[in-house]
């Protein structure tokens, strides 16, 4: 069981996350399976000690380590020690990085070779149940069991990438699925998707005549598709921009900044929106957090901690997708996941949350990459 557990902990609480995004299914369900987890794991540490000692303080995990040291720094520092939710924050991240560690050490192959057929699977059902019950995927932004198109478009992304990165050749079935995928992902309605698809190409083809036809046939469908009256991310970026309309969310959360810059607001508002009952006098219903994971991180931990935090974000991937850069395969998958991320924390609160399907692969992706790297500085 403990050792199982280790294993695949860690895909128990990513599937766990996609449960969170599925409008409809209570929120006791997915809740009560994040918390036992978050209590296996802290019991099979404490019986098991000696993983904190393997595992843990590896030398490829030292940044997860670090990661958590500032968390815990900042919490009995700046933060309300007697905050609940930051506390339970502090233990989730804690145990968050814990499972992502334990499981690539533990179970390296599988995650080389098994794992990206099981998100596709979770995907390919997602999809299924979605064009079952929400058929009409051009009625406005599609979202389909998925409780918002943004989240929807994030998963579909990630699948696409996934086929369209898998060395193995294509069968037609699989080239159908894309097919689906891709549709999906535009009428979603999310703009970032586009810069997903477009990095997926780029990994996979590099500047190539390939690519370069692959471009010219996307202009004419821009084209096309931007002359209709649909709702689609292709016809949002036509009329709108990227950021068009967030510049209210932008202007609230660099406000929100300004007023503590140094100390930020805590561990719990790690969404980017410290004062929800301000936003309701101010905005109404409006959703005003951050759509940024870099303000957001500003936000929960100020300059000082926030700005340690990104320097060890982009130094970590940029060591490890500089020194595997010429590697295919699965190497290539995670690379896309930690670009995509990086790029996608823009306009999206990502990176800083706990139960969020593309932040938890994200995390994952840079460890493995910088479990990938250590393992072949070592064999050489």
């Amino acid at each position: 069981m403990i050792q199982w557990f280790f294993k695949y902990g860690y895909v128990v609480f990513l599937l766990n996350t996609i449960l969170y995004s599925i409008s409809g299914i209570p929120f006791f369900i997915p809740q009560t399976l994040f918390l036992s987890i978050m209590f296996l794991g802290i019991l099979f540490l404490v019986i098991n000690p000696i993983q904190i000692k393997e595992v843990l303080f590896h030398k490829s995990f030292t940044f997860l380590f670090l990661l958590n040291l500032i968390n815990f720094s900042y919490f009995f520092i700046f933060d309300d020690i007697n905050s609940q939710s930051s506390f339970e924050y502090l233990m989730a991240r804690f145990m968050q990085f814990s499972l992502i560690s334990l499981s690539i050490y533990h179970n390296l192959e599988y995650f080389k070779k098994k794992f990206f057929d099981h998100v596709l699977f979770c995907i390919y059902i997602l999809i299924f149940l979605s064009l079952i019950l929400y058929p009409d995927i051009f009625a406005g932004r599609y979202s389909g069991i998925i409780w918002n198109p943004n989240m929807m478009g994030s998963f579909t992304t990630i699948g696409f990438a996934i086929l369209l990165l898998k060395e193995e050749k294509k069968t037609n079935f699989q080239f159908f699925l894309m097919g689906i995928l891709l549709i999906i992902t535009m009428a979603t309605g999310s703009r970032g998707v586009i810069i997903g698809i477009v990095l997926s190409f780029v990994l996979k083809f590099g500047f190539s005549l390939r690519n370069i036809t692959y471009a010219v046939m996307a202009l004419i469908a821009f084209i096309i598709v931007s002359s209709t009256n649909l709702d689609t991310s292709i016809n949002r970026i036509a009329s709108q921009s990227l950021f068009n309309d967030r510049t209210e969310q932008l202007q609230n959360a660099i406000e929100n900044i300004m007023k503590k810059p140094w100390v930020g607001y805590g561990l719990s508002k790690y969404s980017g929106d410290p004062n929800p009952e301000k936003r309701l006098d101010e905005f109404g219903t409006q959703i005003m957090t951050a759509h940024n994971g870099y303000l957001s991180l500003f936000i929960q931990l100020g300059f000082i901690f926030g700005f340690l935090t990104l320097l060890i974000i982009f130094k970590k991937s940029y060591a490890g997708l500089m020194f595997l850069r010429n590697e295919t395969g699965y190497i290539r998958i995670y690379s896309f996941i930690v670009l995509y991320t990086l790029i996608a924390s823009n306009f999206e609160s990502l990176i800083t949350g706990i139960n969020e399907f593309q932040t938890i692969l994200f995390w994952f992706s840079l460890s493995i990459l910088s479990y990938s790297k250590f393992i072949k500085e070592y064999e050489s």
